[in-house]
């Protein structure tokens, strides 16, 4: 059973950070493409960003571009979300994921293409 821990979540004010992680699945960490969803209550869980297995490669969600990175160290087996210039519309659950191997980056800014889950950690953002 592939395992994913988030951590890093908190209360935080308009216009600060946060840095989410999760620590990924065991000895294969490298084999797994890594993504970040969010969900806001009442809304669908929608994609945040996805690095690929040498983190090359990286996409975005529109809303995020150019305020939040995401970055993976394969030594540690440690994906990161860093979210800076942080508004009250981020405020949500946000979950890692992981898919076996990689495909095209674009191919994963669906929920659907990743099988693995962890169980979510909450950012708050105060106006």
């Amino acid at each position: 059973q592939v395992q994913l821990v988030e951590s890093g979540g908190g209360l935080v004010q308009a216009g600060g950070s946060l840095r989410l992680s999760c620590a990924g699945p065991g000895r294969t960490f490298s084999s797994y493409t890594m993504g970040w969803f969010r969900q806001a209550p009442g809304k669908e869980r929608e994609f945040v960003a996805v690095i690929n297995l040498n983190g090359a490669n990286t996409n975005y969600a529109d809303s995020v571009k150019g305020r939040f990175t995401i970055s993976r160290d394969n030594a540690k087996k440690i994906v990161y979300l860093q979210m800076n210039s942080l508004k009250p519309e981020d405020t949500a659950v946000y979950y890692c994921a992981a898919a076996i191997g990689y495909s095209s980056i674009n191919y994963y800014s669906r929920a659907n293409s990743f099988a693995y889950w962890g169980q979510g950690t909450q950012v708050t953002v105060s106006s």
